[in-house]
């Protein structure tokens, strides 16, 4: 399986390759040169299946050439050590709980998978490769988890100052080691370009071996295919149609589960649901893309106002707007009605969201208006502690903190501020 260069559909790589490089020479996406089908009888018969053999079908043939069968059944044994249990809110609603990894994010999967695979490509040799990431919250906390230790790897992290939770903060700027964590003056969106500038300035070459691992890596958005495919594991028996609602900010969780239906996954449709940050939702209305500055809410990380993945969702359908429509619904929504959905939840259901899976409920609730006979699932892609003050607020609950967070609360954040690219690139040449 090679890859290419969404930019101008060249530059083909490996697997390998695409992950090391993270972003191709041209500054475009890598992106599989056919989409692999998963055979009916996979799908028949995937109740009978484990977590761990789906994953290997589903990812193996992206990878088969870089990374034996032995090694990618090792690295998904490393990966999958806990739950994604789905929890029923209504007759014909549930929410898809992924946050019961080491971050308590949905981003654990993709982060550990990446990292694994680059310690694996990394195994024989003395170069050292530098992980460069941007975060609006909770990726920055996935990723120095997965690679913290790491040997060969030095990991640094953009994040906006101000803009992510205390909780998604310490995360990233308490473990030290090989994780450096930059506080950047500015939003998401300024952090994203800089690291995509990085990946093209032609005087870190041959000084900085790069990659990322924002869910622009390929080896970050693949693995995410697999929440989709346990979700159906488990609804196959139902026999309703299944529609998906995606808390959508950088829009790779949702364009891998587009993937995933791509594969053969019987699904009828996907909800991208956003906050205010409604870039796509407005591109589902008028078929005009315009990127617009982020604007700051309590679902911080959906706050992107360019989502990166939304290209790779494009050329999964060639660009035909009608045919994307088929499959593609956008909804945003105001804090206000966040806070309102996520009281909904807990007075109906007594179920605790976080206000990004508060946002998927919305965008699910507001599709089954018109569809009343789908099976909805909403993703929930954080622990609600992880957004303690505005939880707490609204619902007027106090939670207790797992053990994966307790354990951070009393480091000290360790960052370096920078506003400037050129602060960046200077780090980068240290």
């Amino acid at each position: 399986m090679n890859f290419y260069s969404l930019h101008t559909n060249d530059a083909k790589v490996s697997f390998k390759e695409a992950v090391i490089n993270g972003i191709a020479p041209d500054g475009g996406l890598y992106f599989p040169e056919q989409i692999p089908q998963l055979p009916a009888s996979f799908f028949d018969n995937i109740e009978g299946l484990s977590n761990l053999e789906i994953a290997f079908r589903a990812l193996f043939p992206f990878v088969k050439e870089d990374i034996p069968e032995t090694i990618l059944r090792e690295i998904l044994e490393e990966v999958l050590d806990f739950d994604f249990p789905l929890v029923p809110i209504s007759e014909h609603v549930s929410t898809l709980e992924l946050f019961n990894g080491p971050t308590m994010a949905f981003k654990d999967v993709g982060a550990r998978f990446m990292a694994n695979c680059l310690g694996y490509f990394f195994r024989d040799s003395e170069n050292k490769v530098t992980v460069l990431v941007a975060t609006s919250g909770d990726t920055g906390g996935a990723v120095a988890n997965g690679f913290l230790g790491v040997a060969g790897v030095e990991v640094v992290i953009l994040y906006p100052s101000g803009k992510v939770s205390d909780i998604q903060e310490r995360q990233l700027t308490t473990l030290g080691q090989n994780i450096t964590a930059l506080e950047v003056s500015g939003t998401f969106d300024d952090c994203q370009r800089m690291v995509k500038r990085a990946f093209v300035d032609t005087s870190l070459k041959g000084s900085v071996q790069l990659t990322s691992a924002n869910s622009i890596n390929v080896a970050r958005w693949l693995p995410q295919m697999l929440y989709f495919l346990f979700a159906y594991k488990h609804l196959k028996a139902s026999g309703k149609e299944l529609v998906f609602s995606v808390p959508s900010g950088n829009f790779g969780n949702i364009c891998a589960g587009m993937l995933a239906q791509r594969m053969g996954m019987p699904v009828r449709h996907f909800i991208a649901s956003t906050n205010v940050n409604d870039t796509v939702p407005a591109y589902m209305q008028t078929a005009i893309y315009e990127p617009k500055p982020s604007v700051a809410t309590i679902s911080n990380a959906m706050d992107v106002g360019d989502p990166s993945n939304f290209i790779r969702i494009r050329k999964l359908y060639n660009d035909d707007f009608s045919e994307l429509s088929k499959h593609l619904t956008s909804y945003s929504f105001t804090d206000k009605e966040t806070k309102e959905a996520m009281k909904n939840l807990y007075a109906k259901a007594g179920y605790v969201a976080d206000p990004h899976g508060a946002v998927g409920y919305l965008g699910l609730q507001k599709y089954r208006e018109k569809h009343p006979n789908t099976y909805g699932v909403f993703l929930e892609t954080a622990h609600p502690v992880k957004f303690l003050d505005v939880v707490s607020s609204t619902l007027n609950v106090t939670l207790s903190l797992p053990p994966q967070i307790a354990k951070i609360m009393h480091k000290e954040k360790e960052s370096v501020s920078i506003s400037e690219y050129e602060e960046l690139r200077l780090f980068l040449l240290k």
